[in-house]
């Protein structure tokens, strides 16, 4: 395998690319951002001097000792500009949805190992503070025999998106493949695939033409029960976790701060970064022997979406497992194809 810094590409500098991609590719000893893709507007040297802007794709790709590109764009996009990557010989770190479809995702798949190149997922909230909280949780056993979970992640835009991909009726448009495959990603990490699945899909915003509203319903065996909920038209928004077992139950509000922090400019050598503020735990609680009742406050550990970018730098330099499995993708690819 190679040796030094990965050698690194965007193709594109939007919020993705100036808010999640840039920053962490830049701070991680083990890449080097070497271009972006910017047909239009270029403006990613005034942050990144070092860094070349190209025009059009081939040209990109053309770049010298180019190993890795980032596919940051509309997720309609993803496949066609993953394959061309991946047929010039570059890895691919794909942002989610991979793809629109399972048929793509597997032809994705299917040429990573043809061209011996990794098809890597973007799902940076597994490295959520909250989410992290919630996994410990799960896996520390506290809460007995899990059966209900409920993982929710609301906002309230009444108003269409101005992004137009996002509102026109396309593969990939609409909130389900929009925040969909993070609530996805984090339920089947915890528990893998469901035995089975029903979908609910909602357009309730005036004039929309695409859902504003989905909730997935995961059954598992021993009755657990994993309810997966989106909606743009909620003004108060509630705990985004809620887990219940037998001997206790959890919840967790949306609390991490990264992209926050990222957008007003925080370092990420901050000591601050990724923290969140006290008075944000998670409340837990759980049955005594005796039956009584203990309801305590569970600090959340730091975020750090680093973390993914350390886990890509480990698999492409040193062949380690990714975490964001191949059948972990095709399970989300089917749940969010599944029809209702």
């Amino acid at each position: 395998m190679s040796q030094g810094p990965i050698s690194t590409a965007l193709l594109a500098y939007g919020m993705s690319g100036k808010v999640f991609q840039a920053p962490f590719v830049a701070a991680h000893s083990g890449f080097a951002l070497r271009a972006v893709l910017e047909r239009n507007e270029q403006r990613m040297q005034h942050d990144y001097p070092q860094v070349r802007s190209y025009v059009s794709l081939p040209e990109l790709l053309a770049e010298p000792g180019l190993e890795l590109v980032v596919v940051n764009t509309p997720s309609n996009t993803h496949f066609e500009l993953a394959e061309q990557a991946l047929r010039a010989g570059k890895h691919v770190l794909i942002e989610k949805p991979v793809a629109t479809s399972t048929a793509q995702l597997q032809a994705l798949l299917d040429l990573g190992r043809e061209t011996d190149r990794h098809v890597l997922a973007y799902q940076n909230r597994r490295w959520d503070s909250d989410f992290q909280a919630v996994r410990r949780v799960v896996e520390s056993g506290q809460l007995g025999q899990l059966l209900e979970a409920h993982f929710r992640f609301d906002r309230y835009k009444v108003a269409l998106n101005p992004k137009k991909f996002k509102e026109n009726p396309q593969p990939g448009s609409g909130l389900l493949y929009d925040l969909g495959p993070h609530l996805i990603d984090q339920a089947l990490s915890l528990f893998g695939q469901p035995l089975s699945a029903s979908k609910t899909l909602g357009a309730n915003r005036p004039h929309t033409q695409v859902d504003d509203f989905f909730s997935l319903h995961l059954r598992y065996p021993q009755g657990l029960n994993v309810w997966i909920t989106s909606s743009l038209l909620v003004a108060d928004p509630g705990p985004a976790y809620v887990l219940h077992g037998t001997q206790g139950s959890y919840q967790k509000h949306r609390t991490d701060p990264q992209e926050a922090q990222l957008l007003q400019g925080t370092s990420l050598r901050s000591p601050y970064y990724g923290r969140e503020t006290p008075g944000q735990e998670g409340r837990l609680t759980l049955v005594a022997a005796d039956g009584s009742l203990t309801t305590t406050a569970d600090p959340a550990p730091a975020g750090d979406y680093l973390q993914l970018f350390e886990a890509v730098y480990q698999t492409i330099r040193h062949g380690r497992p990714y975490p964001i499995r191949e059948e972990q993708l095709r399970w989300q690819n089917e749940l969010l194809e599944m029809p209702v």
